[in-house]
């Protein structure tokens, strides 16, 4: 499998994606302020994807991931993986597939869940095992729900020193790689 920019193509599917986490995350799919935030993602080129079966855009997502770029901060908007597919290093492989590209030094920041939150324990150890350190206590989400950022310091990490790598059109991102099935 592939991580690729996700085309306008994508933005049914990727709604689908956002909808098996709303029990978690609250509304987001007639939510006009998400639905703003991943076109410009994807207009921009920051709007990281895999496709099941490496198929064309437009193909079921099965995982996702939307990049702020401020350099010398990066944020990660949004990042989730299709519920049948957790666990199976996709998260993983998008996360790190920024960390290549973003250039150093730097900083990737995520918000998310606080502790004790229930249901978000799991997002807590997954950024935790991909190199974030939790850091400073945010403004509850628009349920209500407690937050913290998340951060990672990128200092020698990447490939290069060119500057982070956006997709036009149906293109892979440069990470060709073959991920976990």
């Amino acid at each position: 499998m592939r991580i690729c920019c996700a085309q306008r193509e994508d933005l049914t599917p990727w709604l689908d994606l956002a909808a098996e986490v709303e029990p978690l995350f609250g509304p987001m799919v007639e939510d006009p302020v998400f639905r703003r935030a991943l076109s410009r993602n994807i207009s921009r080129g920051t709007a990281y994807c895999i496709r099941e079966g490496d198929g064309p855009a437009g193909s079921r997502l099965l995982a996702g991931l939307l990049l702020s770029p401020r350099p010398p901060v990066y944020r990660i908007g949004w990042l989730v993986v299709a519920r049948s597919r957790r666990r199976s290093g996709l998260g993983t492989a998008l996360v790190e597939h920024v960390v290549r590209e973003i250039p150093s030094p730097a900083e990737l920041v995520v918000i998310t869940f606080g502790p004790g939150v229930r249901g978000g324990e799991a997002a807590r150890r997954f950024y935790v095992r991909t190199g974030f350190a939790p850091a400073e206590t945010v403004e509850p989400g628009p349920s209500g729900t407690p937050r913290q950022a998340f951060r990672r310091r990128i200092e020698g990490e990447t490939d290069g020193a060119q500057p982070l790598a956006v997709c036009a059109r149906d293109e892979p991102s440069a990470d060709r790689r073959a991920l976990p099935a």
